[in-house]
């Protein structure tokens, strides 16, 4: 079976336990969250044990939509590798009489978008937003955060609270997949004229829309592509070797591949830090698999890879990041007991992260 279906080919008796568990579990869930009786004994402390056992990072808010049902929502809070698995696993929940169940927080009506922290409140009438463009970088989504009552003494609690208000407003996946980059400041300290936040949602759905029509079908085929090796010693004397790309890392398409995927495989190695040939050859048939899965024609590239000191890192820019995510998770579990793996996505329209590659100076 093609591990690039569905992550539930690999998670589907994971999911099916789980969901099992919790509808015979269902009406005295329902009961502690209607009565808010033992809230935490009776519902937090044994739903929380059974999502970490499924995938760590995964939480969760509860309430009553109505007095009839309550709702679950389920977070992986702000970590993009873990969307894909959240949104699995709500398409696997059954139905179950008086519970709704939602993948990642919703957006609001900012009219209902009302936080209160400590004493500061987070509303349409506190908080405002100005763009900031960037002439080397124009796709960046950067925006500046404006609360009227941020100083140095409270930025703290000030960022926090705008971050949840932001998250409450667009909601988690728009907040965490549409904004490249977010400020806060107080309002001494615009420097252009702020607008009103409620304009906030409009102009992420412009600009994102805008990007969508200028690099729709944009695709690159790495068969002509030449790879550069770069070998170096660490300021330790270690060894350090990296084979990249160093035709896709000229693109002037950047942008359009803006998720990296970037996974570490930690191994034991020599005194050198290398792996041994067994291990190197494990590494590289891991390897394989994900370029099997994540080709160019479909949006995936193929950066390179680094080793030294004990660590394997392997770079993908994306299309998107849901396969990819769902891809690792399989091939994690697959490779269970091999290999000690693990992967990191996150949103890098530039490629800024790889400027340390100096392709023009490589052996």
């Amino acid at each position: 079976m093609n591990s690039s279906n569905s992550i539930i080919n690999q998670y589907n008796t994971k999911f099916q336990e789980f969901w099992y568990w919790f509808a015979e579990n269902s009406n005295s869930f329902h009961q502690a969250i209607k009565t808010r009786e033992l809230l935490e004994e009776n519902f937090f402390d044994k739903l929380t044990p059974q999502l970490n056992e499924l995938c760590e990072g995964i939480y969760f808010l509860t309430g009553m939509m109505n007095e009839i049902t309550a709702e679950l929502i389920f977070t992986p809070d702000g970590v993009i590798k873990n969307i894909a698995f959240v949104e699995e696993l709500v398409n696997a929940a059954p139905e179950i009489p008086n519970w709704k169940f939602t993948a990642l927080k919703p957006e609001t009506d900012i009219e209902n978008v009302g936080i209160q922290m400590d004493e500061f409140t987070f509303s349409s009438e506190t908080v405002s937003f100005y763009p900031n463009e960037h002439a080397e970088y124009p796709d960046e989504i950067d925006i500046t955060i404006v609360h009227k009552n941020f100083n140095e003494e409270n930025k703290e609690v000030i960022i926090n609270g705008v971050y949840i208000f932001i998250d409450n407003y667009l909601g988690e996946l728009n907040s965490v997949t549409t904004i490249d980059n977010m400020t806060v400041i107080g309002e001494s300290d615009a420097t252009q004229e702020t607008i009103s936040i409620d304009k906030l949602k409009d102009y992420l759905i412009w600009r994102e829309k805008e990007f969508l029509e200028k690099y729709e079908g944009t695709r690159h085929n790495t068969q002509e592509d030449a790879y550069n090796s770069l070998q170096a010693e660490l300021e330790n004397g270690m060894p350090y070797i990296a084979i990249v790309n160093s035709t896709v890392l000229q693109w002037e398409n950047k942008a359009s591949h803006p998720w990296i995927l970037s996974v570490e495989i930690d191994y034991e190695g020599d005194e050198s830090g290398l792996p041994d040939e067994f291990t190197y050859d494990l590494m590289n048939d891991f390897e394989d698999e994900i370029l099997q899965e994540l080709t160019d024609s479909e949006g995936y590239l193929n950066i390179g890879r680094e080793t030294a000191e004990n660590l394997r890192e392997i770079h993908f820019a994306c299309k998107e990041f849901r396969k990819p995510s769902q891809i690792l998770y399989n091939l994690i579990s697959k490779f269970e007991g091999k290999l000690n793996i693990d992967f990191h996505i996150y949103k890098d329209k530039y490629w800024q992260s790889f400027q340390r590659f100096d392709v023009n100076e490589s052996n």
